[in-house]
């Protein structure tokens, strides 16, 4: 049975208006997570993958930033067109956010229980304290944490990196949000408790059919936790696909790179493959393929126009010329070239 998506992002666009002029961070984006799905946005830092959480939560600071074009659709409403008081509500209800660092995510001078109950009570008006109290020690207990009661009387800094990103987990499905969006949420966990937080991510989608978007630029993590993934570069999708295509027969030169780049403990090398250059500061190309300048293919079309997405097959699109051979264009997205 085909499941109905929950989140549509139609034709995104988020500008920042700086003294240097409009800088593009995310450039006519369009992609969809169905209920029950985990979906990952990979790619560099500077590729416009936060800036794309924050568009659909309604958080790009205004000024400098600006969402200029599109549709944030959350079962077909669109988030856009409410104020920031409806925006409210609609946060950590309807769609819930993980943030990288949970210890810049919670107030130090409150205890865990004291911020829990006031989420649940923010978005479930008619639940008393003591109901509140109730739900914050079970979520506790969903995420895995021991003496969840104890733990509700305790501040942010007396407990471990591991539990204060349970704690934000708990905090975001506590009202059983249709989106959970998911930014960096291991990053600043070691290896172990990156695995237990992956884990219990999964058994929480699994268990609550939630949908999922998680923003990574770890490739490990998205072959074990997700099923589909959208490739992001220079504030442009370059590449789309269900995860097993993206890994078995990658397209678009910058995702075999991101791939090749992956360590792989089965081969002894010498060093590892690595993406020459960086990632272009926003706004910085103004014609062709923002790959281009760090791309092996490379030919003279490619420094003039950007490709539109290609479709290498139903499932899977990518932007790039050398796909244009299949003839099988998508849509050609008006994006701006000077």
């Amino acid at each position: 049975m085909s499941r109905k998506s929950v989140l549509e992002v139609r034709d995104l666009e988020t500008t920042f208006f700086t003294d240097e002029g409009k800088v593009k961070a995310v450039e006519h984006i369009s992609f969809s997570v169905r209920e029950g799905e985990i979906v990952a946005i990979v790619g560099e830092s500077g590729c416009g993958k936060s800036v794309t959480s924050l568009s659909i939560m309604g958080l790009i600071p205004n000024p400098p930033g600006k969402i200029t074009s599109g549709e944030i659709l959350l079962d077909g409403r669109d988030l856009r067109g409410l104020s920031e008081r409806e925006m409210r509500k609609v946060r950590g209800k309807d769609v819930a956010m993980i943030f990288q660092e949970p210890m810049t995510s919670l107030n130090p001078l409150f205890t865990i229980g004291s911020q829990l109950v006031e989420t649940i009570q923010l978005h479930e008006k008619k639940w008393f304290k003591k109901n509140a109290r109730k739900k914050a020690v079970e979520m506790l207990r969903l995420v895995g944490l021991p003496r969840p009661e104890e733990l509700m009387k305790e501040y942010p800094h007396q407990l471990s990196g591991g539990m204060r990103q349970r704690v934000m987990i708990a905090m975001a499905i506590a009202c059983n949000p249709k989106v959970l969006i998911a930014d960096e949420p291991t990053t600043a966990l070691d290896v172990t408790i990156q695995a237990q937080i992956l884990r219990l991510m999964k058994d929480l989608n699994a268990r609550l059919n939630t949908a999922v978007l998680l923003i990574t630029h770890d490739l490990g993590i998205v072959a074990e936790t997700c099923e589909r993934v959208i490739v992001m570069y220079a504030g442009q999708i370059v590449e789309e696909a269900p995860v097993e295509e993206i890994f078995k027969n990658p397209q678009h030169p910058y995702t075999k790179g991101l791939i090749q780049s992956i360590p792989d403990m089965r081969f002894k090398k010498e060093t590892l493959h690595s993406i020459p250059g960086n990632v272009p500061k926003p706004g910085s190309i103004k014609a062709g393929c923002r790959f281009a300048p760090r791309c092996g293919y490379v030919h003279e079309r490619c420094t003039m126009k950007n490709p539109p997405l290609y479709e290498a097959n139903e499932q899977h699109e990518a932007r790039c010329f050398l796909l244009e051979k299949s003839g099988g264009e998508v849509h050609v997205e008006s994006v701006a070239e000077g």
